[in-house]
C-alpha cells in the first residue's frame, strides 16, 4: 500500500508558530524528514517511535542533494508510511517544495501540501516593520537572495524599479552586492533598509540603517544567518510589539516527560520566555497488560478510579478506547486526579474528577481517598511502575481495598537526551524521578542557572544529590512553577 506525503511549512523561528493541522498531521507520522532550520522542538509533537530523518538543507552545508531527498520522501512512501516533509517557512516560498512536488506526481505517490508563516512576512512583523501600509506602500516583493549556482540574480537592477516594500530571503552573504545593484538600478541611497537576524526567535536581532550603509552597519554588527533584508519606506516604522512579557528574555528549561514539557513550553513561550525542552523521561506504556485490560473490562466493581498523573490519565482513556468500552459504564464511579494537570485531561473527556488535593501530592491524594472512600469502597489505582508506595502505604492504614495496576514506566531517556550541558536562566524539575533521570544521564548545570522544583518529594531527591540552591514552587503545578519563576526574575 502507498503512503502518503504531507509537504508541511513549520513556519519561521519560534516551534509554536507551526498551524494546527501542520501539527496534528506530525503527531500521526511514521517518519519526519526535517530542515536544519526548522526549531527542533517540533520533533518532539511526532510519535517517540517515529523515524526522524535530517536533510540539511542550510546555506553552504547541504548534507543532502535535492535529488536524495525526493527519493527519501518516494521511498517511504512506497513503503505505506505517512511521512512529513517538515520545512522551514513555507513549502512553496523558496522552499523547494514545488520541486518535490514534481518529484512526487511522476512517481504518483499521493501528496498533501500544508502552509507555513514565511518568514518573508513574519520576520519584518515581528521586528515591527509592516509589508505593506495603506499610506506608505501598497506592494510588496519576495525576492530571493542567492540562486541555485550560488549566483546573485541578473534582474537585481530591476528590482530598484518596482514600487512597494523589497524583502530578500538568503541574501545576507550578498547584502553589499544586493545594494549596490540597487542603487545602480535607481534607488536611492538613502533608502531606509532593515536586516532581521533570526527573526521570530528569543535570539532575534534587528539592524537599520540606509540603503547604501547597511551592509557596513550589519557588518558591524557581527549579524549572522538565517537573516532578512527589508527595503522600503516601511522601515521608517517601529511598530514592535510593547506588550509587556513578564518573562522576556529569559531562558528556561523544562525537564521530565515529553506530556509536562510540552505543556510548560506552551504556557512559558506565552509569557516571553526561551524555553529548552529536555526530555529527562521517556513514557512507556505497558502495550500486553492482562491484569489492566481485566480491571476495565469488570469496572463496575470499582468505586473509585485514582489516577496520579497526566500520562497514566491518558493511557486510561486510551486503553478504553481500544478495548470499546462504552463510558456509561462509569456512571457510578468517583474519579480521583492528583493535581489539575491530571484533571484537566479526564475534564476534557467529560470526565469531572470528584477529588482534586489542594497539594498535588501522592500524599494529599493518599489521605484524600481514605477520608472520601467507604471501607466496602473498591479503589482502582493506574500508575507509573515507580509510582511512590506513600499512597497504598495510607491506603493500607485505613483498611481500604484496591488494586495498584501499573501502566506504563518512566525511565531515563538515554538514547536523546545524554550529557546535555543546561546553562539556562531556570530548570525546572517536576517529577523526583525527573530530577534523578537529569543527573543520571550525565546533565549538568551551569552555576548560574536557577532551579524550580514542584513539591518537597522533588526537593529531597535534589537534596540527595548535595543540591541546595533551589526553590520549591508554592503551589504544586504548572502556574505554581510559573508564579515562582516570575517571582524569582
Amino acid at each position: 500500500m502507498i503512503g502518503r506525503v504531507y509537504l508541511v511549512g513549520a513556519g519561521c523561528g519560534d516551534f509554536d508558530l507551526i498551524t494546527l493541522r501542520g501539527m496534528r498531521i506530525l503527531e500521526e507520522c511514521d517518519t519526519v524528514v526535517y530542515d536544519s532550520l526548522i526549531d527542533e522542538r517540533l520533533l518532539d509533537f511526532a510519535p517517540a517511535e517515529a523515524e526522524k530523518i535530517c536533510v540539511g538543507k542550510r546555506s553552504g552545508h547541504h548534507s543532502e542533494t535535492q535529488e536524495n531527498i525526493n527519493e527519501i520522501l518516494a521511498e517511504r512512501a512506497a513503503e505505506g508510511k505517512a511521512v512529513v516533509r517538515l520545512k522551514g517557512g513555507d513549502p512553496f516560498v523558496f522552499g523547494r517544495g514545488g520541486e518535490e512536488a514534481i518529484a512526487l506526481l511522476e512517481r504518483g505517490i499521493p501528496y498533501s501540501i500544508v502552509p507555513g508563516i514565511t518568514s518573508a512576512i513574519a520576520a519584518p512583523e515581528l521586528a515591527g516593520i509592516p509589508a505593506t501600509h495603506r499610506r506608505i506602500s501598497r506592494s510588496f516583493h519576495v525576492i530571493t537572495g542567492h540562486t541555485a549556482d550560488d549566483a546573485l540574480t541578473e534582474s537585481i537592477k530591476k528590482y530598484a524599479q518596482l514600487d512597494g516594500t523589497l524583502v530578500f530571503l538568503m541574501g545576507l552573504k550578498n547584502l553589499r552586492k544586493i545594494a549596490e545593484e540597487l542603487i545602480s538600478g535607481g534607488m536611492s541611497g538613502e533608502t531606509p533598509t532593515a536586516v532581521i537576524s533570526c527573526g521570530c526567535t528569543a535570539d532575534q536581532r534587528v539592524v537599520r540603517d540606509s540603503l547604501s550603509r547597511i551592509a557596513d552597519k550589519a557588518g558591524e554588527e557581527k549579524i549572522t544567518a538565517p537573516a532578512v533584508i527589508v527595503v522600503g519606506e516601511t522601515v521608517r516604522l517601529d511598530l514592535s510589539p510593547n506588550a509587556e512579557l513578564p518573562l522576556k528574555g529569559t531562558t528556561v528549561t523544562a525537564t521530565g516527560t515529553k506530556r509536562f514539557t510540552e505543556k510548560m513550553a506552551g504556557k512559558l513561550t506565552m509569557l516571553g520566555a526561551d524555553v529548552k525542552i529536555l526530555n529527562t523521561l521517556n513514557v512507556s506504556e505497558y502495550r500486553e497488560n492482562p491484569p489492566f485490560d481485566t480491571a476495565l473490562r469488570s469496572i463496575e466493581k470499582y468505586s473509585m478510579i485514582a489516577l496520579t498523573s497526566m500520562n497514566g490519565a491518558e493511557i486510561f482513556l486510551k486503553r478504553m478506547r481500544r478495548l470499546k468500552i462504552d463510558v456509561r459504564r462509569l456512571s457510578g464511579t468517583k474519579f480521583a486526579a492528583i493535581g489539575s494537570g491530571t484533571a484537566e485531561i479526564l475534564e476534557k473527556h467529560g470526565i469531572y474528577p470528584d477529588i482534586v488535593p489542594e497539594k498535588h501530592t501522592t500524599h494529599e491524594l493518599g489521605c484524600a481517598l481514605a477520608e472520601t472512600a467507604a471501607e466496602n469502597d473498591r479503589i482502582l489505582i493506574l500508575r507509573a511502575e515507580n509510582g511512590s508506595h506513600e499512597l497504598t502505604d495510607i491506603l493500607d492504614r485505613s483498611g481500604l481495598n484496591y488494586d495498584d495496576i501499573k501502566t506504563y514506566n518512566a525511565a531515563p531517556d538515554w538514547e536523546n537526551t545524554h550529557s546535555t550541558a543546561v546553562s539556562t536562566d531556570f530548570i525546572i524539575f517536576a517529577s523526583a524521578s525527573g530530577a534523578d533521570a537529569f543527573f543520571e544521564l550525565g546533565c549538568t548545570l551551569s552555576p548560574h542557572t536557577k532551579i524550580i522544583c514542584i513539591g518537597e518529594v522533588t526537593a529531597k531527591a535534589l537534596a540527595k544529590r548535595d543540591i541546595k540552591n533551589f526553590r520549591i514552587s508554592k503551589t504544586q503545578s504548572v502556574q505554581g512553577i510559573i508564579d515562582e519563576i516570575i517571582r524569582e526574575v
